[in-house]
């Protein structure tokens, strides 16, 4: 599992423009204006070769124009209790101020690394004023300009640092791991109970019952895994209560940390921008997919043409990436539930899936030749040879080219869609490199 580093601090001091700068994103909006982050922001940052999330905490002040130090010293308590490091912003140009010593006090009680990151530090005279900062008693500031990117290097350095290697659960490994996620109250619970035959996971008709990511081996019928339970993952402009914004960050621990991720949907609703949202995740971490449309039995017109509807206004949103299979289930009536867990298993089994270097030229090769790639200012290229590469996470494949700058997207879809035609790779990412010949 990856870990996890919170960006904390009173408004605009820079949050959202240092998310956006380690994340090399652009999705948290910037403005002039104090507040303007109202909801959290998730992503990837890697540096040297290893890779931690980040949450832009701006979001976690409840909808208000005002600014409460009350609800900044909720957020930055949500953060000390499920992050890895805290980095504590704080602005130069302004000073220490009341609110940072107030922040600065729940975080000496935390235990977990802080580190101080004095921003908006845009010339050499500022990094004396940090000094200042020493009063918070949290140790040295770190000088950086999250707008120009000065020093963030030297800052991601001591993050790094300060992480653990490897941060995992305490469970055997070689076990597969199938995350149940969805939107709350869709039956993640229910269908984990189905399946395991007993009510370990509490189920209640209210939104966000389960507030934490429950681990469940599942030992029966030549089955061997372990089934996870998480909070359901609301839109994040919803998110309003502490206990739910600590679920959701659970939620995208357990599907990092997952192999397979079985996305449920409510057949009564249809699928929502919020199940995007978390199919979005799972791509982003390049997890198996297994699509559950849930409560099946409240459907009153079963007939094959409302199933391809359905399958197809599915396939259509998740584009590009439409090579998953979708089960139509209850976990009321246990409708089809077994074949959930039959399909992740075989899902699971096609991330491993090799494929010989000679078959993979003898059927690739000729398609490569009848549909080449399109020529760039005149210059044709050239696919001459292909393999899989090993122990890789998810099946890669590198095919050699004479002008590998030049195949564009496209045409890599286009060779992963010939690699799925001929070979069982459903529901698993598939990684298609091009490098020079």
């Amino acid at each position: 599992m990856s870990n996890l580093v919170a960006i904390v601090g009173r408004p605009n001091v820079g949050k959202s423009t240092l998310f956006n700068r380690l994340t090399k994103s652009r999705k948290a909006i910037v403005s002039e204006e104090a507040g303007t982050t109202r909801d959290r922001q998730y992503g990837k940052c890697e540096w040297n070769g290893r890779e931690f999330s980040v949450v832009d905490t701006g979001g976690w002040v409840v909808n208000s124009d005002d600014i409460f130090e009350e609800e900044i010293r909720k957020q930055v308590l949500i953060a000390t209790q499920e992050a890895d490091l805290v980095l504590f912003l704080v602005d130069v140009t302004t000073g220490l101020t009341d609110l940072d010593e107030d922040v600065a006090q729940i975080l000496r009680r935390a235990k977990l690394p802080v580190i101080v990151v004095a921003n908006k530090t845009d010339n050499n005279d500022q990094i004396y004023d940090a000094a200042e900062f020493y009063k918070l008693g949290l140790g040295e500031p770190y000088c950086i300009s999250s707008a120009t990117g000065s020093g963030t290097g030297d800052l991601l350095d001591v993050v790094l640092s300060k992480l653990s290697e490897d941060k995992g659960e305490l469970l055997e490994d070689g076990i597969p791991r199938f995350a149940v996620v969805g939107r709350p109250n869709v039956g993640k619970s229910s269908i984990v109970n189905a399946f395991i035959g007993e009510d370990r996971n509490i189920v209640t008709e209210i939104a966000g019952t389960t507030r934490d990511s429950i681990y469940t081996r599942y030992d029966k019928f030549g089955f061997d895994f372990y089934l996870v339970d998480t909070a359901g993952i609301r839109r994040k402009n919803k998110v309003s209560e502490d206990l739910e914004f600590y679920s959701v960050m659970r939620s995208i621990r357990a599907i990092e940390n997952s192999d397979v991720c079985i996305l449920m949907i409510d057949a009564t609703r249809g699928i929502e921008a919020q199940d995007m949202n978390i199919f979005q995740i799972i791509q982003r971490n390049n997890k198996s997919l297994v699509v559950v449309v849930n409560k099946w039995d409240l459907v009153e017109n079963k007939d094959q043409k409302v199933i391809d509807t359905f399958e197809n206004a599915i396939r259509n949103r998740m584009a590009p990436f439409t090579d998953f299979p979708i089960i139509f289930a209850s976990a009321l009536t246990k409708q089809r539930i077994f074949r959930v867990l039959e399909t992740a298993k075989q899902v699971y089994l096609n991330r491993t899936a090799r494929v010989g270097t000679n078959k993979l030229n003898e059927v690739m090769l000729p398609l490569i030749e009848a549909y080449p790639p399109p020529s760039v200012k005149g210059k044709y290229i050239k696919i001459k040879y292909c393999s899989q590469l090993p122990n890789t996470q998810i099946p890669s494949f590198v095919f050699y080219a004479n002008l590998p700058q030049y195949v564009k997207e496209p045409y890599k879809r286009f060779l992963e869609n010939k690699i799925r035609e001929n070979w069982q790779m459903t529901g698993c990412p598939i990684n298609v490199f091009i490098r020079q010949k």
